[in-house]
């Protein structure tokens, strides 16, 4: 007998069965899939880095801001994170599905925005910021941006170097509305917020360099001004560690010191003398050379409170006595007054030297001369004044001559009242040598300390001379002023050289230009110069002279300038050594004197060179 079968438990069965292979491929179909990725950053659109953002409606005082950026990859949703950059206030707009959005912001404010990219990870990453203005009212004035800190990072230990740690933060120096822009810097070890020193206030340059204590909590944060309006950047804090110093080299301390560490000095090597009087009652002879790449440095310690000086005053007047003698090549010497020799107050005969800064004062002869073949020495930034002997014939300010070598040149250098000239460039045994003058002041020379009339030549620059009147010293004059000398501002004395003047001045000499017809130049050239009252004598085997105040039907007068104030030149010079910012001899707006001059290869504003050694 046949089974029977039960078909309805058969077709439940595989009904079962079918259905629980449907279910296992619908949950492998179907099943999430999750990125763990980390999201990559978002590309911001708008409103564009540093520009005034295009705005929507306005209400009140709310205006609307569109906001738009580039999908990131491996992102699936963004915060829009907005921060008011004068009030520091935050606006989040969290888990945003799309690439835009409006948002209401309060009008004249700076603003930065970033966007986080997030996705189910544990990963975001936050776009690089982007910086705009939302305009006011018309004819407003914005808000500036607040400047950017940037060293010392906040929290970060720094090693004072001297005692000193220096601050810098970015900024642009105009704001959008073109106006210009200055800092304030704060810098306190309580919170950031304590009255500033004056000389923090009104800044244009974005940086500091600031006094510290080792080992301290500092805090400090920059507010910008457009004259108007102030944004406050962020405040920063770093600590100190203990002070180092930039002195490489030997420091010393007392006249027997620097005479030691001179003879034993070695090429790359550095001196530092403290500041103070040091007494020396002979002559101190370097003879020692550095090379070129390895120069010996003989410099005032830098900080002190004084400069080192070097006092020849118990050394009697001979031409033996002289303070300082440069026999040496390729040595720098910075920072040293050189005060009452018995004769010049330093001889250089080496070569290649560079004496910096340093002053050279009542000395018995020339306060520093070049000879014996002297080449390729730069005296840089130097004065020497009340120089004087007793037989009231010989003491220069400056002197470059008789055996003197070519290549040997002045910048930023003065001579004021010295008794005889102010440079002097008589030869003797040396002939078609060339020096040069950049920049360089000689003021009230054949004048003595007291003011009375010394009796020397009183020249301010003497070109050369020499005693057969055969001798040529070429000279080039860049911006040089001759103001107020006993005798010729600017002189040839028979020299037979080819003399330059280019951007000159000359005022209130015994003769302004002393360029005799006896025993002339072999060339004179004087271009884009300025000479207020009579010019004096112009002559020369060949002569190229242009462009000049005297010149073109060009009349020059006192309205042409700022100050005729000669006193202006021989004020303190700027920390760095530079000359004195003075207003003798700029010129004033409209004067004929602008633009008057002819292209010589030196820089100038406007269409054409200014006259004189002033550019407006």
């Amino acid at each position: 007998m046949k089974k029977s079968i039960n078909i309805p438990f058969i077709k439940l069965l595989l009904i079962f069965f079918m259905g629980t292979i449907a279910v296992s491929c619908s949950k492998e179909d179907d099943s999430e899939i999750i990125n763990f990725n980390t999201p990559g950053a978002a590309q911001l659109v708008l409103p564009q880095d540093n520009t005034e953002c295009e705005v929507g409606e306005v209400v009140a005082n709310m205006a609307e801001v569109a906001f738009e950026w580039n999908e990131a990859s491996d992102a699936e949703r963004y915060d829009l994170v907005i921060t008011n950059l004068a009030t520091q206030e935050v606006t989040k707009r969290p888990n945003l599905t799309t690439t835009s959005l409006m948002v209401r912001l309060e009008r004249g404010n700076p603003y930065s925005w970033v966007i986080v990219s997030k996705n189910r990870g544990e990963e975001t990453t936050t776009s690089n910021p982007y910086r705009f203005y939302v305009a006011g009212e018309a004819g407003s004035n914005n808000v500036p941006f607040p400047a950017t800190l940037l060293a010392p990072a906040s929290g970060a230990t720094v090693t004072p170097v001297d005692g000193k740690v220096t601050l810098e933060w970015e900024s642009d120096l105009t704001d959008i509305d073109g106006d210009p822009l200055t800092f304030t810097l704060f810098a306190d070890a309580v919170d950031g917020n304590q009255e500033p020193l004056e000389e923090w206030k009104g800044l244009t340059e974005t940086s500091m360099e600031i006094q510290v204590d080792p080992n301290s909590v500092y805090y400090w944060h920059v507010e910008t001004s457009d004259g108007k309006n102030t944004a406050i950047s962020n405040t920063f804090s770093f600590r100190t560690g203990v002070n180092s110093s930039s002195i490489n080299g030997k420091v010393v301390s007392t006249s027997q010191e620097i005479l030691d560490a001179i003879a034993a000095a070695m090429p790359g090597e550095n001196i530092y003398i403290h500041g103070g009087d040091y007494t020396f009652n002979s002559p101190i002879q370097i003879n020692t050379s550095g090379s070129a790449g390895n120069m010996i440095s003989l410099l005032a310690y830098p900080g002190d409170d004084s400069r080192p000086k070097f006092d020849f005053s118990s050394m009697s007047e001979s031409s033996s006595n002289r303070g300082i003698e440069l026999k040496a090549n390729y040595w720098h010497i910075k920072g040293i007054d050189v005060y009452k020799a018995g004769d010049n107050g330093m001889q250089v005969t080496g070569n290649s030297n560079i004496v910096e800064f340093c002053t050279f004062s009542e000395c018995a002869d020339t306060g520093l001369q070049l000879n014996s073949g002297a080449s390729n020495n730069t005296i840089l930034n130097c004065d020497s004044y009340f120089n004087a002997d007793s037989s009231l014939e010989n003491a220069d300010g400056f002197a470059a001559k008789l055996d003197v070598g070519s290549g040997n040149k002045f910048v930023g250098c003065r001579a004021w009242q010295n008794l005889d000239d102010g440079w002097d460039g008589y030869l003797r045994n040396g002939d078609n040598v060339t020096t040069s003058y950049e920049n360089c002041w000689s003021i009230k020379n054949g004048y003595l300390k007291d003011g009375t009339p010394s009796g020397g030549d009183g020249n301010g620059f003497k070109t050369g001379g020499s005693d057969n009147k055969d001798l040529k010293h070429n000279a080039l004059y860049v911006r040089c002023i001759a103001a107020g000398n006993f005798a010729d501002g600017f002189d040839h004395n028979s020299n037979r050289g080819d003399v330059t003047l280019y951007n000159c001045s000359a005022y209130d000499n015994g003769k302004n230009y002393g360029f005799g017809s006896t025993n002339p130049l072999g060339k004179l050239t004087i271009k884009n110069s300025n000479v207020l009252g009579d010019v004096g004598s112009i002559n020369a085997t060949t002569l190229d002279v242009s462009n000049n105040s005297w010149m073109d039907g060009i009349v020059t007068t006192y309205e042409d300038f700022e100050s005729i104030d000669y006193s202006e030149l021989t004020s303190a010079r700027k920390a760095d050594g530079s000359l004195p910012e003075v207003s003798f001899f700029h010129l004033v707006s409209g004067s004929d004197l602008i633009d008057a001059g002819v292209d010589v290869g030196l820089p100038y504003n406007g269409s054409a060179p200014d006259l004189g050694a002033f550019e407006f």
